[in-house]
Formats: structure tokens, sequence, C-alpha cells
């Protein structure tokens, strides 16, 4: 039987290749242990921003600012991008990595809590990505919908908690149950939700693809 893993490292050997800026960034982050998107992640995003050719994009989650380059890189000039990050620590490296990449006059980094942040942006956006704590997924969710364009693209990283989501409440660590009952309680809100068709797909730590009736 393949492995999962063999399986991800055939897929991702025919993945088309990132920029300079990018590979560079990548092992950044592997060398300091911070988390980006995977390399199964980093397709699906460029598919999907191929089909939709956003004019504007809202990430939740900046990090050290690899997907928000990633998708300035993968979009057409006139496409906007709004991040926003409350880590502090995080946030100059951010700054720092949007200039050197040259996408700083496309994104803009909004730097706070995004369950303060969502509530007083105004508009809609084409595509939002939703890479942030896990556990708040379900309570950014009401300003995520407010606003999502018609016919816009919610895409949620990292939903399958890696693994844990599977299992009981009891066979996972007491410390992980408060997010394991809310990324159940996103997922269904996701697909009951009437405005919404969603899709989980597995890929990566797992996906889902929601887009606005």
């Amino acid at each position: 039987m393949i492995s999962d893993e063999r399986m991800a490292s055939f897929i991702n050997s025919f993945a088309s290749p990132n920029s300079d800026f990018l590979d560079k960034l990548e092992r950044f982050s592997l060398e300091t242990n911070v988390p980006i998107v995977r390399k199964e992640m980093q397709s699906l995003m460029k598919f999907l921003l191929a089909m939709k050719k956003p004019l504007s994009v809202l990430e939740v989650g900046t990090a050290i600012g690899f997907s928000a380059v990633l998708m300035a890189e993968n979009t057409d000039n006139s496409c906007k991008i709004t991040t926003i990050e409350k880590y502090e620590k995080r946030i100059p490296l951010a700054k720092e990595n949007f200039a050197k990449s040259g996408y700083s006059h496309r994104i803009t980094l909004l730097e706070g809590d995004a369950t303060d942040i969502l509530k007083e942006l105004t508009g809609t956006y084409d595509l939002i990505f939703m890479d942030a704590a896990k556990g708040q997924y379900i309570n950014f969710l009401p300003d995520i919908k407010r606003l999502l364009a018609p016919r816009g693209v919610l895409l949620s990283d990292n939903v399958m908690q890696e693994g844990d989501i599977l299992e009981s409440r009891y066979a996972v660590e007491r410390r992980n149950r408060t997010i394991y009952a809310r990324m159940r309680d996103y997922l269904f809100e996701l697909t009951h939700d009437p405005e919404l068709e969603t899709v989980i797909l597995d890929v990566g730590d797992g996906v889902t693809i929601s887009v606005r009736k």
C-alpha cells in the first residue's frame, strides 16, 4: 500500500516551481520552524487563483508573509491583497518580506486581532484565505461571510487538525479539545449553510473550499 507521505511526495514532484524569493523564504521557514502553507496547498492556491482571477483578496493569518507573496505572484497586477496578523514578532518579518518581494504596493498588512479588525472591514473580497488560529475560525465566520463577494471563494486551511478531527473527543488531548470542538462546528456550519457550497478536501492538513452562492 502506498503511504500518504509517498503519494504526497509524488504529487508534489509535478508542482510548478515557485520564484527564487519564495524558495528562499520556504527554506527560512523550515530552518526557523515558522509554519507556512504546505506544497499541496500551494498548488491548490495557484489553481484557484488562476481560475478565479480575484481582484481583491483577504488573508486571515500572515505569519512571515509567504502565502501573501505567493498570491501576489499568481494574480494580476490590479489585484489587492489585505492580510491580518497579530503576532508582534512576525509582523516586522512579514513587512520586510513584502518589501523584498517587490509587492508592498499590492499587499496591505493590518496589525492586530482579526476578531476586531474583521468587524471594521467594509466592502467585499473575491477570495478569502483563512490560515490563523484554528479555534477562531468559527468565531470569524459571521464577518467572513459578510465580506465574501457573491461567487466569492473562501479557502480554509488545516481543518483536519493533524488528524485529531477524526477522533473521538476523548481521544484528543484535553488541551486541544476546545479547538477540536470548534473546528467540528466550523465544518458543520460551512457544509450546512444555505448561502455556501462547500467541499472538504484531503489536501495537506485538510482544506475546505466554499463558494458564495
